[in-house]
């Protein structure tokens, strides 16, 4: 999603194909042994298999939202993510699936994911967006995963003691740019045309 959204953001135009993951096809594995998506293959070859680094390579490319902004900015969105990446997503994995971690419950596996939401409701109390008064590459890296946190129980979610957190949520979650992202592709297979996004 984070890397959807850096390639609508930067105004690029790729050529989507939608995969099922349970059916992967044959293109995809020889490009990239992870398996995983979402993947990038350039026009040169090059593959970009991490949805970080596409978001970079997008906002390198053209960068008309002004996500990226100085060297100093992006250092910062870099610490954010790497937090969101490590402790937090690993909590969230938990949360989410928390009859996989039968140890604890899932109020348990939520309350360890709970330092990193106050950080960024911490942030998000002193300005409309995670690093300042403007979106950054922070943002819309980390939006996807504080939008499957609250899916998990959106009614908790929506009585959390982080009413600016959800204020940012909701701004992302009602965004153009979000519902731009979202429309359903059928899934790609040999021979089908182009389909750009």
């Amino acid at each position: 999603m984070r890397a959807r959204l850096a390639i609508r953001s930067s105004q690029l135009q790729v050529e989507l194909r939608e995969v099922v993951l349970r059916n992967k096809p044959p293109t995809m594995l020889a490009i990239s042994a992870k398996a995983t998506v979402p993947v990038l293959q350039l026009a040169d070859g090059r593959v970009i298999d991490e949805s970080w680094d596409i978001v970079h390579w997008a906002s390198q490319q053209q960068d008309p939202a002004k996500l990226r902004g100085n060297q100093q900015r992006i250092d910062q969105a870099e610490q954010l993510i790497s937090e969101n990446d490590g402790d937090f997503k690993h909590w969230l994995d938990h949360y989410k699936y928390a009859d996989r971690f039968p140890e604890f419950s899932a109020a348990h596996y939520r309350a360890q994911a709970a330092p990193f939401l106050q950080q960024l409701e911490q942030r998000l109390a002193r300005q409309p967006f995670l690093l300042d008064q403007q979106p950054s590459l922070a943002d819309i890296g980390i939006f996807p995963f504080i939008r499957q946190f609250a899916h998990v129980d959106l009614d908790w979610f929506q009585q959390s003691p982080y009413p600016n957190l959800r204020r940012w949520f909701e701004f992302y979650l009602n965004s153009d740019l979000f519902s731009s992202i979202m429309q359903k592709h059928p899934a790609w297979q040999a021979g089908d045309k182009p389909l750009y996004f």
